[in-house]
């Protein structure tokens, strides 16, 4: 069976006009088509200079984040510091001790204050059952006075940074006397 072509359905040839308008079809076609695929490539390249953007902010962004995160808490700790510099130049008499160690206190308040606005907490220890996850055992002491295997006594005490401690305690810890 021989193929026929769609416009010769009588058996003719197709006069030229029927040509032209089947031709003007096809590449009116083939136009739209190349335009569309044009847009579609633009739009591609446009969103892949996007994308290539968007990782080139998030890469200086986290960087900048590493490197300048902790500018609010060390703003909060260097009036801390000028606090306490200032308790160093006062002259300490008998007259004004009091109102000096009351200074000196408030300081400190304000240092475990400016700690616990940037997430720093204190883990309480003493007393406490010895836990390997948030404390260090440097040696143990027979006591009466606490029960063993509970801690006796801090000498560093630990920190969390919200969830994760990023200092354990260092501790001693009571067992039973011999």
């Amino acid at each position: 069976m021989s193929e026929q072509n769609p416009a010769d359905q009588n058996g003719k040839e197709p006069s030229g006009d029927q040509k032209d308008t089947a031709s003007f079809d096809i590449s009116s076609e083939i136009k739209k088509l190349q335009e569309q695929s044009d847009k579609y490539k633009n739009d591609y390249l446009y969103l892949r200079a996007e994308f290539e953007n968007y990782k080139r902010n998030a890469i200086k962004e986290r960087s900048e984040m590493s490197k300048y995160g902790s500018e609010r808490l060390i703003n909060e700790i260097l009036n801390v510091a000028d606090n306490f510099e200032r308790a160093l130049q006062t002259k300490v008499t008998p007259e004004n001790l009091s109102t000096y160690i009351q200074g000196v206190e408030m300081t400190a308040s304000d240092l475990k204050a400016a700690l616990q606005r940037n997430g720093v907490s204190e883990v309480k220890s003493e007393g406490a059952p010895f836990d390997p996850n948030t404390m260090e055992a440097l040696s143990s002491e027979p006591t009466n006075e606490m029960p063993p295997g509970h801690v006796f006594r801090v000498f560093k005490k630990a920190y969390k940074l919200h969830d994760k401690v990023i200092r354990p305690a260092q501790v001693v810890v009571a067992k039973k006397p011999e």
